[in-house]
């Protein structure tokens, strides 16, 4: 019995490892992205963006940031120059 146990513990291990190997690679994914945009924040915010990284952490102050960087829409569709 110890010896089948001793056979199996490397397949077992090799298993988990491969199985971890699985569930970090999506979340390295995500983090990376997260490491840029705190990266961005840092580099470029403006100090209310800063403050809020500071008082409410990085969810919000990633969500300004967003904000600020995404295209106004409004401005498109405003009032048309008559003629």
């Amino acid at each position: 019995m110890l010896g089948f146990l001793l056979l199996l513990f490397p397949f077992v291990l090799l298993g988990f490892v491969i199985f971890m190997g699985r569930v970090e690679a999506p979340l390295n994914r995500i983090n990376t992205a997260n490491e840029r945009e705190i990266e961005t924040l840092l580099d470029t915010g403006t100090r209310e963006e800063l403050n809020t990284f500071v008082r409410e952490g990085t969810d919000s102050a990633l969500r300004r940031l967003r904000k600020r960087l995404r295209p106004n829409r409004r401005r498109r569709g405003g009032r048309r120059a008559e003629n």
